[in-house]
């Protein structure tokens, strides 16, 4: 595996590309120094902001692109693709009689009492999806052999339907994938070219529904990353261009190109992923373990829980209605975000988002034809934002046109002065802001007043301490280069594949010796793919978790069970304990003398890669205090001071109403807060005391 070598090309670059911009984090070795740098995301051809941006911060920072060893690559094509459905054309092969999965799914209603409820979606239509006589049992012993005779037929008829991707998905295949892989190769060899993809490799686990639906989307993926990536490769070599690159995850590791390009389902929560790592870096580095991490970028806003120093993992998550049963970073999603658009609707209710401006054409102030307000042109309106400083001054902002907007598509539907819409607007979006919070430390049993809140994305700092105050947390911390936060995570991510084997297994003595038999197979599995990646046994590390419940419980619990090689009573007895506490801590209760279920082993193939040691950046030789600035707050337009953040020191004390800006976010500390730089340069902003403004 190529490794970032500082001493041949010393740069190592992280990109996040979002739904608006496009973000960088450069690690130069001969400096130690972290540079960040923002440019305007192309969503026709992303790989055009991408390199435009490695030209800009190449140019500014003092390096080439020959220079460039290591890109590691968040990216959320996978996700734009599916929510904007363009997918390949899809053909699905599965049992005989088992076509109709898809469409029957769970029969989960979400609006219970809707006379015609939306059904959810079904990426491939019904003549697409074709049977196969075959049969597995529950046990992966053969019922029904694979037919053959029909196998000719079945491709023909995958030729006559002119499909782009295929995807199989048999029954029970998750026991046994023999007839998935007969079925693969044999399509292989008479379709070449023709993308295949099976359960087996993709999801091999059970729930029929979950697994399809994963295996669908992975098919459908698959022709819509390759072209992305032909397209970034293409670029390899264009003025001494040519790292090693490694695609971030849905689970927080990176994977090769390969990998990518076979299991491109593994990319949806591709660049939030790395918010997450950040925040549990973050919440090390400050010696806080419990953060709740906010993301807000130009069109969304993710909630993640750190707890301990670490994020956590879910098994299963969804996108657009649509199940994926593949580990993920675990966070909440809103359509809120610096973009977000604000209207009032027929009934005379104000509403913003989740519809979002987007790049293309964005807010208003950006001056490239968009017409509706946005939340970013609300900051703007009511002062928060400096038109001639936005993205570090490069981007010149009209904010005679964002107030213009916002009095003729909100305030004057609702009778109201512009500054009372504008305050209406924020007042809607940082409900909705607290709400998703609330929702994912509720529904874990926790409480916001334990947690410190980390903010940041380029247009988390604006609502922070307010969100913060209507939760009735205390602590509120802006990281160095928020704007650029998720792509600061990928900096120090490490390579990683993930593993699933599901089998039924009671934890109790008598089902040890199954239990180790099954954790050695997927460790030689997980070790296999990491020498096939090229990592040294030295970097190689292989953690196992369990996904675990009551017997007669239809869900389960992950429980991570650490780096068990040759597990014994011990630490059977140990993964027990692990599952009890945790199914109190969620649910508020256990019951410890009830038969646990192994319901699926997981292994998560870890291959360390050579870690940044950033140095620590000197406060700019300027004046921390860069003057005032008329800003509306509290009812009243205000003169209010306006903070450098890059040339804060430990000395510097800020007491809100005030404003901090830095080159790619802007943060407002509100009446009644106080901020002071802290641990690895973040600005903490304490509440005080009473909890009142003073």
């Amino acid at each position: 595996m190529s490794s970032f070598d500082p001493a041949f090309r010393p740069i190592r670059v992280a990109v996040d590309i979002g739904g608006t911009f496009t973000d960088l984090q450069i690690f130069d070795a001969r400096s130690t120094q972290v540079h960040a740098w923002k440019t305007p995301t192309t969503p026709a051809d992303p790989s055009i902001g991408l390199m435009k941006g490695l030209g800009e911060a190449a140019q500014r920072f003092g390096f080439t692109l020959a220079d460039i060893g290591l890109l590691l690559h968040g990216t959320t094509i996978a996700t734009n693709a599916v929510l904007e459905r363009r997918l390949a054309r899809g053909v699905l092969v599965t049992t005989a009689g088992f076509e109709d999965v898809l469409e029957i799914n769970r029969h989960v209603r979400r609006d219970i009492y809707g006379l015609a409820p939306d059904p959810l979606p079904t990426l491939i239509p019904r003549d697409r999806r074709l049977g196969v006589l075959e049969r597995m049992r529950a046990d992966g012993s053969v019922e029904t052999p694979l037919d053959q005779v029909a196998l000719q037929g079945l491709v023909e008829r995958i030729a006559a339907l002119d499909g782009e991707a295929v995807a199989v998905t048999l029954l029970n295949s998750h026991a046994n994938p023999a007839h998935e892989r007969l079925l693969a190769a044999h399509i292989g060899d008479a379709l070449p070219g023709l993308p295949v993809s099976i359960s087996a490799d993709v999801s091999p686990e059970i729930r029929e529904y979950e697994r399809s639906s994963t295996t669908v989307l992975n098919a459908l993926l698959v022709p819509v990353v390759r072209a992305y990536l032909d397209r970034l490769e293409r670029r390899i070599g264009e003025d001494g261009f040519s790292p090693s690159i490694f695609l971030v995850q849905s689970n927080g590791g990176v994977c090769s190109l390969r990998v990518a390009a076979e299991q491109p389902a593994r990319l949806l929560l591709s660049g939030p992923s790395g918010g997450v790592l950040a925040a549990a870096r973050i919440a090390r580095m400050l010696g806080r373990g419990d953060l709740v991490a906010v993301d807000m970028g130009g069109t969304s806003f993710d909630v993640s829980v750190i707890r301990d120093g670490r994020g956590s993992i879910i098994t299963q998550g969804e996108i657009d209605r649509l199940p994926v049963r593949l580990p993920m970073v675990e966070m909440r999603t809103i359509g809120a975000g610096g973009g977000s658009i604000a209207s009032v609707d027929a009934s005379g209710r104000l509403t913003v988002g989740p519809r979002s401006a987007g790049a293309t054409p964005g807010p208003v102030a950006y001056g490239r034809g968009g017409k509706e307000p946005t939340v970013t042109d609300t900051n703007l309106a009511l002062g928060r934002i400096d038109p001639d400083y936005f993205l570090g001054g490069t981007m010149q902002l009209d904010m005679p046109a964002a107030r213009a907007a916002i009095a003729d598509r909100v305030g004057a539907h609702l009778g109201l002065g512009l500054e009372q819409a504008a305050e209406g607007i924020l007042a809607v979006t940082n409900a909705g802001l607290g709400a998703a919070i609330r929702l994912s430390l509720f529904e874990k049993g926790l409480d916001p007043r334990d947690f410190a809140l980390l903010s940041f994305g380029g247009a988390g700092g604006l609502h922070a301490t307010d969100v913060a105050a209507e939760l009735g947390i205390r602590e509120v911390v802006f990281p160095r280069d928020p704007g650029t936060l998720s792509a600061y995570g990928i900096l120090f991510a490490d390579l990683a594949q993930d593993l699933a084997r599901s089998r039924l297994l009671r934890v109790e003595s008598g089902q040890l010796a199954a239990i180790a038999e099954a954790v050695a197979a997927l460790r030689e599995e997980a070790d296999a793919r990491l020498a096939r990646d090229g990592v040294a046994p030295s970097d190689r590390r292989i953690e196992i978790a369990a996904d675990m419940r009551y017997h007669g419980q239809a869900f389960e619990l992950l429980i991570p069970w650490g780096e068990i090689a040759a597990p014994d009573e011990a630490a059977l007895a140990r993964l027990a304990a692990d599952f009890h506490a945790t199914h109190r801590q969620r649910f508020s209760y256990a019951n410890p003398d009830e038969p646990v279920e192994i319901v699926t082993l997981r292994a998560t193939a870890i291959g360390r890669l050579q870690k940044p040691e950033p140095g620590v950046a000197s406060p700019a030789p300027r004046p921390a205090r860069k003057g005032t600035r008329r800003a509306y707050e509290g009812g009243a337009w205000r003169e209010l001071p306006v903070w450098d953040r890059d040339a804060l020191t430990a000395g510097s004390t800020i007491e809100g109403p005030a404003i901090v800006e830095e080159a790619f976010a802007t943060h407002w500390i509100g009446r009644g807060w106080s901020a002071r730089l802290g641990e690895a340069g973040a600005l903490i902003a304490t509440r005080d005391s009473n909890g009142e403004a003073p």
